[in-house]
This record gives structure tokens, C-alpha cells and sequence, in this order.
């Protein structure tokens, strides 16, 4: 039996759909949501991503300015713009695109975001909120990866999570988000010695480490959901996952691929981000 394929950009699709009336509906009450997007210097691939960013808003109908600065930008220039943002009513979410150039800090630019405002998720405050399970903006991967799983039937509360990375992006955050939903959660990571007897208990398995194909079906218990949140480009240009796919697709009983998977839903749940925050900017409750 092969696994069931979670298709991260249907159900992207299909929350977009729902996010266009819920912008026609405030915009019926005279509300616009509105997202800033910053970019320091050239990198490629943070170009794709505010080009990308840039089509979503549209296609929803929000404001949106993208800011393109060039990486030579001061701190303080880029910290003085994110001020300038935060007092900007038109302005409910600000995006500043990481990486950002080695001689700014990023602490302090993620810092000075308005937290009303950080639809990234990663001020410490929102991060904080997280994790004592109050109201906040949640990180958009992570965030993504617990609609992926619910969209696709599968209840979470009672499962065991294994989640295989810790970083402050995805593992942390999704180990909490899945704890919230009432999973059991495992954290592995690089110096856990058991990974792969750990990993085989897993209901549900997510894996974010950022080496290719890392994951095969050894660390897979039959019939599980495996989410893998890894996008690696290969030798010939192709992109591949931290799971090895073609590996794990007999034994999974959902999975998601790479490209096509996780990837989808960051976007869709920024966009998700930005309605939440212009609803409170303006006392609607959701």
C-alpha cells in the first residue's frame, strides 16, 4: 500500500479561497489588510520568496509594500524604517526577509517589530505567547505543517510526534504547536543517541534538518504521517527533502512531498497571519 500524498498546494488553494471572503468581508467594513515586506541585498533566494509574498498579496487583495533596500543599508537605517512600519496604521503585518547581511543584527531588527505586527511569529514575545499557549501570532511553517496534518484527517490529540530538529524556525516551534494539539511530542536532534528507535514509535513524524534525503524508512513506523519540512537542492539541480521520499512512500501512511508539500502552506499561513492581525488592529474578535 503505497502512502496517502498530502498536497500541500491544494489545501493551500483551498485556505486561500477562504482568506479572499475574509478580506472581501472586512473590506466590506472598510479594512484592508495590509503586510510590509523588507529585503537587504541580492540574495536569490530571498528574491523568489518577496516575489512570491508580492503575488499572494495580490491575488488576496491586500495592501502591500515591499521594501528593497540595498545590503550596504545600516542597522539603523533598517531599524528606523521598521519604526516608521510599526506607527504605519495601513500596515498590520511587517516581514523582514532573513537572511539578512552579517554586520546587522538580526536579534535586534526581529526585536524591534511590533509584536501586533510580527506575522513571522519569531519576536520573543509571540514565541513566548506560544508556549504558554496564549494568543499569538504562530511561526507560518510551523503553523502550516499543523494544517497540513488536520486538512488531512488526521486527529492529533493522543498521537505520538516525533519531531527530528530543534531549530528555533520549525522544530521548537512545531514541538509546541503539536503539544497544543495534545500530542506527546519527542524532540531529536544531532547528539540524540536513539534516533532511529525514537523516530519508529512516531504516529506522526516531522523532520526539518536541512540535509537531503537524511530520512529513510528505517526511522518510519508503518502507516505513519510523515511531514518533511526540508527543501535541499541536489547535485543536478533538483530539489529533495530531508526524507529519503521514494524510500518512505510504502511505508508512510501519509506524506508530504518536496516540492509541493510544506513549501505551499508558509505563504498561505503569512497571508493568514496578516487577516488575524488587521482583525485585532480593528476589535474584530475571530
Amino acid at each position: 500500500m503505497s502512502a496517502q500524498i498530502i498536497e500541500g498546494k491544494k489545501i493551500s488553494d483551498r485556505i486561500r479561497g477562504e482568506l479572499i471572503a475574509e478580506t472581501e468581508a472586512l473590506k466590506a467594513k472598510g479594512i484592508v489588510p495590509g503586510l510590509a515586506v523588507v529585503l537587504v541585498g541580492e540574495d536569490p533566494a530571498s528574491k523568489v520568496y518577496v516575489g512570491s509574498k508580492e503575488k499572494a498579496c495580490q491575488q488576496l487583495g491586500f495592501y502591500s509594500e515591499v521594501h528593497r533596500l540595498p545590503s550596504e543599508t545600516g542597522e539603523g537605517e533598517l531599524l528606523a524604517l521598521i519604526d516608521r512600519l510599526n506607527k504605519h496604521d495601513s500596515i498590520n503585518g511587517i516581514l523582514v526577509q532573513l537572511p539578512l547581511p552579517k554586520h546587522i543584527n538580526e536579534k535586534a531588527v526581529i526585536d524591534a517589530i511590533a509584536v501586533t505586527k510580527d506575522v513571522d511569529g519569531f519576536h520573543p514575545e509571540s514565541v513566548g505567547n506560544l508556549v504558554i499557549g496564549d494568543d499569538s501570532l504562530l511561526p507560518c511553517t510551523p503553523a502550516g505543517v499543523i494544517e497540513l496534518i488536520k486538512r488531512s484527517g488526521v486527529d492529533i490529540s493522543g498521537k505520538h510526534a516525533v519531531v527530528i530538529g530543534r531549530s528555533n524556525i520549525v522544530g521548537k516551534p512545531v514541538a509546541m504547536l503539536l503539544l497544543r494539539e495534545n500530542a506527546t511530542v519527542t524532540v531529536c536532534h544531532s547528539r540524540t543517541a536513539n534516533m532511529e528507535e525514537l523516530a519508529k514509535q512516531a504516529d506522526i513524524l516531522v523532520v526539518a534538518i536541512g540535509k537531503a534525503k537524511a530520512i529513510g524508512r528505517k526511522y518510519v513506523k508503518p502507516g505513519a504521517v510523515v511531514i518533511d519540512v526540508g527543501i535541499n537542492r541536489l547535485p543536478d539541480g533538483k530539489l529533495a527533502g530531508d526524507v529519503d521520499y521514494e524510500d518512505c512512500l510504502e511505508t508512510a501512511g501519509y506524506i508530504t512531498p518536496v516540492p509541493g508539500g510544506v513549501g505551499p502552506m508558509t505563504i498561505t499561513m503569512l497571508m493568514k497571519n496578516t487577516i488575524t492581525a488587521a482583525k485585532r488592529a480593528n476589535g474584530i474578535k475571530e
